[in-house]
């Protein structure tokens, strides 16, 4: 009961306009919202008509309440009332207004009523279950955006939210109870839970309502545990998608959401891991970190690496190499990101697998700690305020000092920001106290190295200008009339 009257509440809230002026049904930010497709109808097909509607409203209507009904006729009764919510109405519009609410109250009832009794999910209503599901959320979505610049970003736009939600989160719910039902055996409902019904379920996760894909999330992570046979498919849809997104539209409403149930599958991966787990990581996740719109779900990618790791600590070379091969130069925001993602596996990295991967990731680092983009170079530095890393830094720190060290000096000199040159200071600071004596060596070493692109750089300019000076010398020989060089470069 209480469940009944938090989704009542929950209705009651949503149907309000979310600005003023603003009716019911319309998107955000005035104009309505993309019309639905009007295809999906009662068994019959009759949907988007009207006389159809209207027989459907006055069926409902004729129906007696259910907790009211003999407890012999329940079911049959149940089954009626899932047959006449089989339908969905154009919420785009004032029409049927009445209709709407009484069928609006028909599947609140229907939730109470599952909610409440034992055993009402039986052989012969699943189809019908499934059916008034399948009728009410299976629909065409509108075109996504294809400007990634006019992406939707959570923390400064409004959710296109979906019209018909009051009615569709009743379904949503519903069918959420129909799932998770001890009484649903999985040997018989696979019949109407198939791949077909999963690829379509999977499609509306592009919803832009973030509410929807919550519930599309929930559901669909209750069906892998359930039904067995249907494990691998949606892992094949999932990989789909995601080739999708990565090689075509660099956009998908729901990418956050298929991740966040991968993380929770790929925590169930029995050990060994199988090649075909490992295949999806190099073929699905680790090319999903070049796609433009990753701050939209990298933090989700990121537990699912290190879910990875965790499974098998010496997939942290292969992450750590694909990290590398798509870590941006120009785009600072996904640099931090990676930075970010980078310090989480290197924590679950053993000692022999850092051995491996040090040297291209520390060259990568000391590129990151001269950045001219303070954010960039500050993010870098905070890597040794982590006590396991700097822990693997001193451990190998013949081969890394002279690495770093080079780079910090650079920012001590040449850097423009002040949080920065602090930070190259306290790092410093670490390196000498670790093992003076080689930060001695590091700095002479250091010091030659600069000493050596200073003379290089002054035979440069010393004989482009003697070149300059011999062309010259032999065009006022000549007496060619040309433009005369000057200076060196």
């Amino acid at each position: 009961m209480k469940l009944i009257q938090s989704v009542k509440r929950r209705m009651g809230s949503d149907e309000k306009p979310t600005k003023p002026g603003q009716a019911p049904g319309s998107a955000p930010g005035g104009g309505s919202a993309p019309a639905k497709n009007k295809a999906q109808g009662s068994a019959g097909g009759a949907a988007g008509n009207n006389y159809g509607k209207s027989r459907a409203g006055s069926e409902i209507s004729t129906l007696g309440s259910l907790r009211e009904a003999p407890t012999g006729e329940r079911p049959e009764l149940f089954k009626k009332k899932l047959q006449a919510c089989s339908f969905m109405y154009d919420f785009n519009s004032n029409v049927d207004d009445k209709e709407k609410e009484l069928k609006r109250q028909t599947l609140l009832e229907i939730v109470e009523y599952v909610n409440n009794t034992r055993n009402c999910f039986n052989e012969t209503i699943m189809a019908d279950v499934v059916e008034m599901v399948s009728k009410n959320i299976f629909r065409t979505l509108p075109p996504t955006r294809t400007n990634i610049n006019a992406i939707y970003d959570p923390e400064e736009d409004e959710p296109m939210l979906e019209c018909s939600w009051p009615h569709l989160q009743i379904v949503y719910e519903f069918f959420l109870r129909f799932v998770v039902s001890n009484d649903v055996d999985p040997k018989i409902a696979k019949r109407q839970i198939d791949q077909k019904f999963v690829l379509k379920l999977l499609d509306l996760f592009d919803s832009e309502d973030p509410r929807e894909r919550d519930y599309l999330k929930t559901i669909l992570h209750r069906i892998y545990g359930k039904f067995m046979a249907l494990r691998a498919t949606i892992r094949k849809y999932i990989q789909n998608f995601f080739f999708k997104v990565i090689y075509e539209t660099d956009y998908h409403n729901g990418i956050a959401e298929l991740l966040e149930i991968l993380g929770s599958i790929i925590n169930g991966f029995a050990l060994p891991l199988k090649d075909e787990h490992k295949n999806f990581l190099d073929k699905s996740l680790i090319p999903l970190h070049k796609v433009k719109t990753l701050n939209s779900f990298h933090q989700q990618l990121s537990y699912c690496m290190t879910q990875y790791v965790e499974k098998d600590p010496k997939l942290a070379i292969h992450i750590l190499t694909g990290i590398l091969k798509f870590c941006p130069v120009t785009n600072t925001p996904k640099e931090v990101l990676f930075l970010n993602e980078a310090e989480e596996i290197l924590e679950l990295t053993q000692g022999s697998e850092f051995t491996i991967m040090m040297l291209p990731l520390f060259y990568r680092i000391s590129n990151c700690i001269i950045s001219p983009h303070f954010q960039v170079a500050e993010r870098t530095l905070f890597l040794w305020n982590n006590d396991y890393i700097v822990k693997h830094i001193n451990f190998n720190r013949d081969k890394l000092f002279s690495i770093i060290s080079g780079a910090l000096y650079t920012n001590s000199k040449n850097h423009w920001n002040s949080t920065v040159h602090g930070l190259t200071y306290n790092v410093l600071k670490l390196l000498m106290e670790a093992d003076p004596s080689l930060f001695d060596e590091c700095s002479i070493e250091h010091r030659k190295q600069e000493e050596e692109v200073t003379k290089h750089d002054t035979r440069r300019v010393t004989n482009w200008t003697k070149l300059i000076q011999d062309y010259n010398a032999a065009h006022s020989e000549k007496g060619w009339v040309e433009p005369v060089l000057e200076g060196a470069m």
